[in-house]
């Protein structure tokens, strides 16, 4: 699966905001070239402060997020919010205890679904150049998260608790 193939696959289930960043969209320059994906009917934003439950990242962030080496090229990773019980399943461990664990994990493998390098605590998994082994799968993840993304829209847009509906 390619970038804009995952990018499709994401806004093609409604009510998503696409957000590729770049000089014209103001983004930091560190950003220019990622996709951020977020649960947003309409497509403009609520001023509500929704994040992204999606993002398609092309390259390091110095400082912050470097272990998956994404300057090498072709290659990118998409993370997707799927929650601590997704998440439990996806990696084997709670997000509390793989940061308790210390757990070791090879960033920059290629087609397997890992946690996230930096958001794995908030129940984020990750994917570098998702293929044959992971594709599927990313799909489903992609969904679940799509679900939870409205659930948490709407609780905060109603008053609705998510599980209320």
């Amino acid at each position: 699966m390619g970038e804009e193939e995952i990018i499709a696959l994401v806004a093609g289930l409604g009510s998503v905001r696409v957000d590729r960043a770049s000089k014209d969209s103001g983004a930091p320059e560190v950003a220019w070239g990622d996709t951020f994906l977020t649960y947003e009917p309409g497509g403009r934003a609520s001023g509500r402060g929704f994040q992204p439950f999606v993002t398609v990242v092309t390259k390091d962030y110095p400082g912050f997020d470097t272990v998956s080496d994404l300057d090498r090229e072709g290659v990118f990773r998409v993370n997707v919010a799927v929650g601590g019980a997704l998440f439990t399943e996806v990696v084997g461990h709670s997000p509390a205890e793989y940061a308790a664990a210390g757990v070791e994990v090879d960033f920059t493998e290629s087609d397997r679904l890992l946690p996230h390098p930096v958001y794995a605590v908030q129940g984020w998994v990750s994917v570098l150049c998702p293929g044959p082994r992971t594709g599927e799968r990313l799909r489903e993840l992609v969904g679940a998260a799509w679900r939870r993304a409205a659930a948490r829209h709407r609780a905060r847009t109603t008053g609705q608790a998510p599980w209320e509906r």
